[in-house]
């Protein structure tokens, strides 16, 4: 499995007890789904290795307590510590309307209400205070915040997000 193929889940923060008990950082605004899972991918080495999950229960709402197969003591959980967990992009949930994963809008068109088809979506900055979207026109890097404000629509199937941002936005960086 390859890191392209899948969605980073969490990672390991610390350990929870002395028989190789970790606690996982979850980033989902759901962790309740992931409760229940029977393996992960375990970024280790820069390599993708499965571990096999015996048990898990959430703890404390976004930290998942869970125990490996074959991690059974405090210096194989050391081992693990800080180490990404990753899930197949197929076991993500469908979503609908205007919501979206960052992965998916990639490639999209995105058309403006007033300005008209401003290009097309090369990336998700999510490292500033607001998540912007990176869209190529022509050559030219136009950055438009991620509001929930200005996402009138996405059309899944045209490949295209409409927006309805302030009038000249755009035009700053043309």
């Amino acid at each position: 499995m390859k890191k392209e193929e899948c969605f980073y889940l969490g990672k390991v923060v610390s350990k929870f007890s002395f028989r190789g008990e970790v606690l996982i950082k979850l980033d989902t605004d759901t962790p309740q789904e992931y409760e229940k899972m029977e393996s992960v991918f375990v970024d280790y080495n820069n390599n993708l290795v499965p571990f096999f999950i015996e048990k898990s229960a959430l703890h404390k709402s976004d930290l998942l307590r869970v125990k490996f197969e074959d991690v059974d003591t405090e210096e194989d959980a050391d081992d693990l510590m800080k180490a990404a967990l990753y899930l197949p992009l197929t076991l993500l949930p469908k979503l609908e309307g205007n919501q979206f994963y960052f992965h998916e809008i990639i490639g999209f068109s995105m058309v403006d209400k007033t300005f008209g088809k401003v290009g097309v979506i090369k990336a998700v900055n999510d490292t500033t205070a607001q998540a912007l979207f990176e869209v190529d026109r022509e050559g030219t890097e136009i950055l438009i915040p991620m509001n929930d404000h200005f996402i009138e629509g996405i059309d899944r199937a045209q490949q295209t997000i409409f927006i309805d941002v302030p009038q000249g936005l755009i035009d700053l960086y043309l």
